[in-house]
C-alpha cells in the first residue's frame, strides 16, 4: 500500500475528520474564554482590587524602574509579566471547568443509555423442547 493511499484512508476516517473539527472549534471556544476573561472578568475583579489592571501588572528585571509595562518593552527591558500569567489562570481554570461539566454531561447521558434495560434474550430451541417436557412430565 503506497503512502498516499495510507493517508488517503487516514484522512478521510470519521475519527481523524472529528479531530480536527475538535482543534477547531477549541480554538475558537479558547478566543472567547479569553475574551470573557480579559474584557469581562477581569475588569469587575481589578475594580473590586482597588483599580488594579492585571494585564499591566509587570516586574522589570535587572533594577530599572518603568512607569508602564509599554514602557518597559519599548526600552527592551526584560520583563516578568505576572498579570498576564495570572490571566492565562484564570482562562485555564474557566475552560478546565467548562470541559468538566460537557464531559460529566456525556457520561451521564451514557450511563442513562447504559441503565436502559434490555429485553431479556429469547430462549434456544433447545430450552424451548426441554421446558415443554418439563411441563408435560408436570401434568402427566
Amino acid at each position: 500500500m503506497s503512502m498516499m493511499s495510507e493517508f488517503k484512508e487516514f484522512a478521510v476516517k470519521g475519527n481523524a475528520i472529528d479531530m480536527a473539527v475538535g482543534i477547531i472549534i477549541g480554538g475558537a471556544f479558547g478566543k472567547i474564554i479569553s475574551s470573557l476573561v480579559n474584557d469581562v472578568l477581569m475588569p469587575p475583579i481589578g475594580q473590586m482590587l482597588g483599580g488594579v489592571d492585571f494585564a499591566s501588572m509587570f516586574h522589570a528585571l535587572g533594577g530599572a524602574q518603568f512607569d508602564t509595562l509599554a514602557a518597559a518593552e519599548e526600552a527592551g527591558a526584560a520583563v516578568v509579566k505576572y498579570g498576564a500569567f495570572f490571566q492565562s489562570i484564570v482562562d485555564f481554570v474557566i475552560i478546565a471547568f467548562v470541559i468538566f461539566m460537557m464531559v460529566r454531561a456525556m457520561n451521564n447521558m451514557r450511563k442513562k443509555e447504559e441503565e436502559a434495560p434490555e429485553a431479556p434474550p429469547e430462549p434456544s430451541d433447545e430450552a424451548k423442547l426441554l421446558a415443554e417436557i418439563r411441563d408435560s412430565l408436570k401434568s402427566a
